[in-house]
């Protein structure tokens, strides 16, 4: 259908009757919408040149229509997921200059306090993150969440074309398929990825990758903005009558830039797009109503109004959080039974879930009668169907699913089978659940607890065997936690239940888990804790000791036995300590002890 701005067709095309209307009395908001996208962008364009913009900017000229079409459609309790093109959505969404512009230029007027900058906003229930595919599985996990709380919620991600190319995507469709969670999938064909042409990158057509899963699918255009508009409610309508997932492609074209000036595109291909898009058709068309002029004299003033509050504004302060300074002198005794590892974990898990109908635990194999690779969910998922879930071997969704639950105000534990594949999720821990809460501005929380087995001796091989948690240490905003033979994984469960505030990862050693966990100590030894949520234990002698020894996870069976064995045999006194908060993590713990012994060996 040709679409004349001063008479705009619509009406009941099935009945024939296609009555013209004007397009100001029919969509002056949409119109207006519209306008504000394009006219923000190209002011934080120039404010760029201008050099009081950091960073870069993605605009979405050009594809105005499509964020407009879907934030119309919805309510208060759905939530939208965008990514590095977002500003359109969030305007179409939120309706917030200052909030934008401000967190562009970085100050603490912004959405999020200038923390975020162009790619990564948050209000209320809209988030956006710059890397391509990951913010999927969060979407997914958040309408899982709408799911269990029942609340006539779901969930939207944008992605581009060329985020058909990461498998974070296909991972979240098959889920989101198989599970019936609401969640629309909108893809911006723009037909680049950056500068790349989709005819070198794109196998296949779009809407049948969607079809595979058995996701139906729908396609659309910006440039039948009407028609696009109807189209939007319908497939938002679907997704919450339903309760599953849609797949709307929608074509359309960016006619700036992938990034500031970064554009190889030839004038002879653009120019069509640029004579065709709905906003020029308007400016062009309508250019004498008085109607238009007033309308886009009052958006500029609206801009500029923001540009001068952000320009005012100061700076956002780049605080971080900061985790608890144990109290290293002296130390306490815990009591807590003798109890195989595997055993305390699992009763952990089980009071936890008792106790908090918020926990939800996923992972594969996790369901009875398997119950865990190494036996820690054995009869969980009987006691608590439906919050102990098997997943697909999907690492990233997993973890981003998690992250989405956790977002939505539940603690998910998510298993990772084995350590050595926390590799395959690192984006969803790195990316995601340690940036949201600061680069937010500290406007959420993101509770998301991570098990997985760790270390070798058990004769799995290479890519079963190894313990990779170095690489996850110092990451700010999380914790690293590792188990013991000298502490209660049950107390450690049950602290971490109570007190988390920020995603955790336990490593849980392979060894450990048939080996019994006890208070009590050898003759002639104290077991003493440092006073704080998660202590490092010390096994020290009575004796002053020659050799501060700190060990880690498994090896802490090994580290004990050379300490007796030392001290038998060689009447060398060692002073052991055992962490079990590795990040973060103060090394003042060994203070006194060296003092004493001037010799530090880590195992």
């Amino acid at each position: 259908m040709r679409m004349s701005w001063q008479a705009v067709t619509s009406g009941d095309k099935l009945h024939g009757s296609v009555p013209e209307v004007d397009v100001f009395d029919h969509y002056e908001g949409v119109v207006r919408k519209a306008l504000t996208i394009r006219m923000t962008e190209e002011r934080l364009l120039d404010l760029f040149k201008q050099g009081k913009l950091f960073g870069t900017i993605h605009t979405c000229i050009g594809q105005e229509f499509v964020g407009i079409a879907i934030a119309q459609t919805l309510r208060p309790q759905d939530t939208i997921f965008s990514n590095h093109r977002c500003h359109g959505h969030f305007l179409a969404y939120r309706n917030n200059l200052v909030g934008l512009i401000g967190e562009v230029m970085g100050k603490e007027i912004g959405v999020c306090g200038g923390r975020g900058g162009s790619q990564h906003l948050h209000q209320g229930q809209f988030f956006s993150n710059g890397i391509q595919g990951g913010i999927v599985p969060v979407a997914t996990g958040l309408a899982f969440g709408q799911r269990i709380k029942e609340n006539d919620g779901i969930s939207v991600v944008f992605i581009g074309d060329g985020t058909l190319g990461e498998g974070a995507l296909y991972e979240s469709m098959n889920i989101a398929s198989k599970w019936e969670l609401p969640i629309l999938f909108v893809c911006e064909n723009n037909l680049y990825s950056q500068s790349t042409n989709q005819n070198q990158t794109l196998a296949g057509s779009i809407t049948t990758r969607a079809e595979a899963f058995g996701i139906e699918s729908v396609h659309g255009n910006a440039w039948d903005w009407t028609e696009l508009l109807d189209l939007a409610a319908v497939t938002v309508d679907a997704v919450r009558s339903r309760k599953s997932p849609q797949f709307l492609q929608i074509d359309t074209y960016r006619l700036m830039a992938h990034s500031k000036g970064d554009d190889d595109r030839t004038e002879e291909e653009v120019a069509p797009y640029r004579e065709k898009d709905p906003l020029n058709l308007l400016l062009k068309e309508c250019r004498d109503d008085h109607r238009l002029s007033e309308m886009v004299e009052d958006i500029r003033q609206e801009i500029e109004a923001a540009v001068s509050s952000a320009e005012a504004a100061t700076f956002g302060k780049l605080t971080l959080p900061q985790g608890q300074k144990p109290e290293v002198d002296g130390g306490e005794k815990r009591i807590f039974p003798r109890e195989r590892v595997v055993e305390s974990v699992r009763r952990g898990l089980e009071t936890g879930l008792a106790e908090y109908d918020t926990i939800v635990l996923l992972g594969e194999d996790l369901e009875s009668p398997y119950g865990g690779a190494f036996k820690c969910t054995a009869g969980l998922s009987k006691r608590f169907p439906g919050r102990v879930r098997n997943t697909p071997l999907s690492e990233a969704a997993i973890m981003g699913i998690g992250n989405g639950l956790a977002l939505a105000g539940f603690i998910p534990v998510v298993e990772i089978m084995f350590g050595d594949f926390l590799t395959l999720a690192a984006d969803q821990w790195i990316n995601h659940a340690a940036k949201f809460r600061w680069m937010y501005n500290d406007q959420v929380r993101v509770p998301l607890i991570v098990r997985t087995p760790m270390g070798g001796k058990r004769g799995y091989a290479a890519t079963h065997s190894q313990s990779i948690e170095k690489h996850f240490l110092g990451l700010p905003g999380t914790t690293v936690l590792s188990l013991h033979h000298r502490y209660s994984p049950a107390q450690l469960y049950g602290d971490l239940f109570e007190t988390i505030d920020r995603p955790t990862l336990v490593i849980e050693n392979k060894v450990l888990y048939s080996h019994y966990a006890s208070c009590e100590p050898p003759a002639g030894f104290q077991l003493l804790f440092t006073r704080e949520t998660f202590p490092t234990a010390n096994l020290r002698p009575d004796l002053p000791g020659d050799l501060t020894l700190v060990a880690l996870g498994g090896m802490s069976l090994e580290a004990e036995e050379a300490v007796l064995k030392l001290f038998d045999e060689e009447e060398i006194v060692v002073d052991l300590f055992l962490p079990t908060c590795l990040y973060p993590f103060d090394v003042q713990v060994f203070a006194s002890s060296l003092v004493k012994t001037k010799r530090l060996l880590v195992v």
